[in-house]
């Protein structure tokens, strides 16, 4: 045996050692607050997220984890979910001014791609593959929500009123389902995404019985990946609702989630507790990161 182990090193066959799936480790980035949220990934692996040094800016991370100021929000606007479209333009919630935002990646140029006066404050976003954005918008004081649709030229419709407090969103890989979970009633909802531009036949795919909710990602496969803020763990559950993994994520108060690293495996979590980012790996790649290689 140890000559063969000799032979396979003598040509270069070399055996890799995969990571642990579903085993949190802290990020070594610094300088967030209480507000860390986001986060997304760019097509180069940068990881951007919310509240870097204060509430109106977004920080940048590098794969190595040095973190920066990407840019400072103005008019006191202060975001919450990103998303990437397939061109790299990043696009922000703004909860305060009732916005999207739009942010070109190389110039660093903000303006308003949404606005509507209706909105409660737009919390998390998903953007289908066609490039339209959904916006979970919740009111925290009266425990309700709603959900809204932004098409590609930034016109805002309302999909759904009369809610609980819609938080994490999701678009399956399809285009045709949207997911969204209500924190404080702790359900998961799907919608049926129809070519109108409506959201039709409303089921619950899944009730938990403790504990609230915060954001939502899919990976290829469609498997919904969700924070549980206050239990410290990202829950995987299948589009039927099936709970196939929980993983502890080192704090009881994650926030938000997305999918990143050379292959699209690497899950980063913001926690809230210890203002940080954390990772783990997964077994698929995430659904956004997929759309980047495309």
């Amino acid at each position: 045996m140890p000559d063969l182990l000799a032979c396979l090193l003598s040509f270069g066959m070399f055996f890799a050692v995969e990571e642990p799936l579903f085993k949190a480790t802290p990020v070594p980035a610094a300088g967030f607050t209480a507000g860390i949220e986001g986060p997304a990934c760019d097509k180069a692996g940068n990881i951007f997220v919310v509240s870097l040094l204060d509430a109106e800016n977004i920080g940048m991370v590098t794969p190595a984890g040095k973190a920066e100021v990407f840019v400072h929000l103005p008019n006191k606007s202060c975001g919450n979910g990103i998303v990437f479209d397939k061109a790299g333009t990043m696009f922000v919630a703004d909860y305060t001014n009732h916005n999207v935002l739009r942010i070109d990646p190389k110039s660093k140029a903000i303006s308003v791609f949404a606005h509507e006066p209706m909105m409660n404050q737009p919390n998390d976003l998903a953007i289908g593959p066609d490039g339209v954005i959904y916006a979970s918008d919740p009111s925290w004081a009266k425990g309700t929500g709603q959900l809204w649709r932004v098409d590609t030229k930034g016109k805002v419709s309302l999909l759904a009123g009369e809610m609980g407090t819609t938080n994490g969103i999701e678009v399956s890989p399809d285009g045709k389902t949207l997911y969204v979970n209500e924190s404080v009633q702790r359900n998961v909802w799907a919608f049926t995404l129809t070519k109108e531009g409506t959201a039709t036949e409303k089921r619950l795919l899944k009730q938990f019985p403790d504990f609230g909710f915060d954001g939502m990602r899919a990976d290829v496969d469609g498997n919904l990946y969700i924070t549980r803020h206050g239990k410290g763990t990202v829950v995987k559950m299948t589009p039927a609702g099936e709970v196939l993994q929980e993983v502890d994520v080192l704090g009881t108060k994650p926030s938000n989630l997305c999918f990143g690293g050379t292959d699209g495996r690497t899950v980063y979590v913001t926690e809230v507790d210890h203002t940080r980012l954390v990772q783990f790996r997964a077994d698929k790649p995430g659904l956004a990161w997929k759309r980047f290689q495309e």
